[in-house]
């Protein structure tokens, strides 16, 4: 039985992954920041008392700035695989706190780095890239790409990938970056523009809300969905050889399309509920994203099969669901037919 350490287990993209490994037949060990309130609903259908027989899924305690704890978890469990997916992940509020996502996103990952080597581990290592690195670079990007970071958040990521990158040919780990382009969810945060969105539309639905507030609308961005992206994770660390992959769909959206297309699904004008704040608008602005993921499709045989208007109308339905609202359907269907049969949220 593989073991596999996942940082940011309780995050969208570390439930995903824990219940993608569960599924292949891992045994999982996460990390989990201590606190005197649980946030562990992503995870809590996956948890069972550890002194179960048969269980499969561990929690531990640790922080990405204690590295002496990193060193110790990684020492005890040995694992087979590491996916680093914990970090201050949340780009415009990375500008109101830069210093703590640079020391959480950026040295977080050194740390563990540092961590494998000074253990010993053999370990495939996964750290989780992100589409903001590119920033002003223009679309499409992929792996050859020039790096043009514009927020904190994305310099804290090139930081890494860097550091990633010099760990692997200095020290001959097997550690690979997933440069991911925006992957969204039922499990997105309610912050996040996407969610905002469909989670607005359920409270205007269940007369909670009249009026939803936004950014720049024309930002644009390619938008895949999340249990697809921890697969190609996954497909990273069974290769031969450690590289480097680009991630997403190879289409652009506005987020200006997304509100027309999520209002559209359950016939609303979104122009009668949407209205412009400045306070959402980041200082420094990416303007386009999209991937050219080829190298992905040819090495890892990888391809998105959720795209844009699907994604939508899955992120819709659960929102309503949840807030109580009867949805149409339609993404509880996609999802069935496209054969996510281990994903537990729709």
């Amino acid at each position: 039985m593989k073991k596999a350490l996942i940082t940011g287990i309780t995050g969208q993209d570390g439930s995903y992954l824990a219940e993608f490994l569960l599924s292949k037949g891992y045994e999982i060990h996460g990390i989990v920041r201590r606190s005197s309130s649980f946030n562990r609903s992503r995870i809590d259908h996956l948890y069972h008392d550890p002194h179960l027989p048969g269980t499969r899924l561990f929690l531990h305690y640790g922080d990405l700035a204690d590295s002496s704890q990193l060193t110790e978890i990684i020492y005890n469990i040995k694992p087979d695989e590491i996916y680093h997916l914990a970090a201050q992940s949340h780009v415009r509020v990375s500008f109101d706190l830069s210093e703590y996502t640079g020391d959480i996103t950026g040295l977080g990952t050194t740390r563990l780095l540092e961590a494998m080597r000074r253990s010993g581990t053999k370990a495939k290592f996964y750290q989780a890239s992100s589409s903001e690195m590119f920033g002003g670079a223009p679309a499409p990007q992929n792996e050859n790409t020039s790096f043009q970071p514009r927020s904190p958040y994305a310099a804290a990521k090139v930081y890494s990938y860097w550091m990633v990158r010099n760990y692997r040919e200095g020290y001959s780990l097997f550690a690979c970056n997933g440069i991911l382009f925006n992957h969204e969810s039922p499990r997105r945060g309610e912050t996040f523009v996407t969610r905002k969105i469909t989670r607005g539309i359920a409270d205007i639905l269940s007369g909670k809300a009249k009026k939803l507030y936004f950014g720049n609308l024309d930002a644009k961005r390619d938008w895949g969905y999340a249990p697809e992206y921890v697969e190609a994770m996954w497909r990273m660390l069974q290769q031969d050889r450690a590289d480097d992959y680009v991630i997403g769909t190879g289409e652009s959206h506005m987020v200006k399309e997304f509100l027309e297309e999520a209002f559209r699904y359950v016939h609303l004008d979104w122009g009668k509920h949407v209205e412009i704040d400045r306070k959402y608008f980041r200082p420094t602005e990416v303007d386009s994203l999209r991937a050219d993921c080829r190298h992905a499709r040819e090495k890892l045989n990888w391809e998105p099969r959720i795209k844009f208007v699907d994604l939508v109308k899955i992120m819709v339905d659960y929102d309503m669901e949840k807030a109580g609202v009867q949805s149409p359907g339609i993404g509880k269907r996609i999802v069935a037919e496209k054969g996510f049969d281990w994903v537990k949220d729709v």
